[in-house]
This record gives structure tokens, sequence and C-alpha cells, in this order.
């Protein structure tokens, strides 16, 4: 297979198993890879269960960024053409992935977003995410030109490029609309699609207010710092 699901994964033991049966029924032809990102429950143990599953095991829990580069370093090694990330907590509809990953196989993007906001979707996120996203709507149109609606989503294909790009340089912490100011510094096409998601299946979120409000400082200077940098190349 020359396609992939990258599935970063930190104590997931409750959704992970739904997440896999809905991928190896809705898209039984891509190879899969779950990054266990040094959970402390059984989130491992419940990926193994799965003979089509390839798991990598990190000795310690390094964050969401550093898991992502790793399903993409993977998928870097491998003759892959295409990688599509799905959170492991339920949010991502295996379903829904025709609708990203059609357009870059078509040759029509190098990105595509999966997007809640592009159309009127029935699971729009928390409040305070809400929030965050139109302020990055606002950030994206007027440093980039470019009206991105969804900028915090991690439902996203990539082909060949994007896995090369993104495979040497990811951002650590709350990466998602970082990331998309890298692969425009390289000349990458990046488009959205409208899907729908659903809730958490199990546990709580970490984002809280606070977190909120640190992730949309940090991710704010992360972007200025890109910026510079790209006009200083």
């Amino acid at each position: 297979m020359d396609k992939i699901i990258i599935i970063p994964a930190y104590n997931e033991e409750r959704n992970l198993e739904g997440v896999l049966r809905s991928v190896k029924h809705d898209a039984p032809d891509f190879d899969v890879v779950v990054i266990n990102d040094g959970s402390t429950d059984r989130t491992s143990e419940v990926a193994r269960k799965f003979d089509f599953v390839k798991v990598i095991d990190l000795a310690e829990n390094i964050g969401i960024g550093g898991a992502v580069q790793t399903g993409f370093i993977y998928a870097r090694e491998g003759p892959y053409r295409l990688a599509v990330q799905v959170d492991g907590d339920g949010q991502h509809k295996p379903s829904e992935i025709p609708k990203i990953a059609g357009p870059v196989l078509r040759g029509e993007a190098d990105v595509v977003i999966g997007s809640r906001f592009v159309e009127k979707a029935k699971f729009r996120g928390t409040f305070f995410r809400r929030v965050g996203i139109r302020i990055f709507q606002v950030i994206n149109s007027v440093l980039l030109g470019k009206r991105i609606a969804d900028s915090t989503s991690g439902f996203r294909a990539y082909n060949r490029a994007a896995i090369e790009i993104l495979s040497r340089t990811y951002p650590d912490d709350y990466p998602e609309p970082e990331a998309i100011y890298i692969l425009r510094k390289h000349g990458l096409r990046i488009e959205e699609a409208a899907v729908e998601m659903e809730g958490r299946a199990a546990g709580k979120s970490s984002i809280t207010f606070w977190h909120s409000l640190y992730y949309m400082i940090k991710v704010c200077l992360a972007i200025i710092i890109l910026m510079v940098r790209k006009k200083e190349d």
C-alpha cells in the first residue's frame, strides 16, 4: 500500500479500539501506524490487538508534536504518497477520509484540512476553542492572504512533499496552526474540505481556559517568528 493513516495516541485505551475498528471498516486500503506517546494505560496493548496496525511505543510522553512527527518519519521511510492524520480520541471519523484524501490524490492540493467550519457541522468544539479558531482565521487572512476556517483541526491529508517537510520540521506544542505556515513557507497548496466530527468518545480533554490562553499566546508568537524568518530568507 502507498497510503497510511497516522494515529497519535496518549492514554486513549477507552477510545482507540473503536477508532481502529472504524479505520478497518472505512479505510481498508490504508496501512495504519499508532504512535503510542508514552501512555501509562493500555493504549499500546489495545493497538496491538489489531494485526493490521504497526505500533511505535515512545519511551516517554513527548507531546502531540513529537508523536505526529514520529509518524511522518515512519511514513517518509516507507513507500507512502499519502498520509492521513487521525486522532486517537474518536473525534475524527474514518468514513470522512475520502473527503480530505481525494483532492490530494487527484493533485488538486498538497495538504487538505478537514474543517468543521467550511459548512455548518453538528460538532464544533468547545467555546474557548471556537474563539481561538476565529482569531486564527483573522491572523491567517492577514499574514497568509488566505482564509483557513479550521486551522486547529488535526484531521489532515498530506502528499509526499508535505510528508518530507514535516518529517524534518514539525512544531512541538499545539502544532496544527503553526504547521500551516511551515507548509506555506515551502510553497505547498493548502485547502480545506468540509467534514463531520464527533465529540471525544470517552475521557476528558485537558484543554481548560488557561490552556487555551497559553495556546493562543504561544502559537501567535511562533507564527510571528516564522513570518520573520520567512522575510529573512
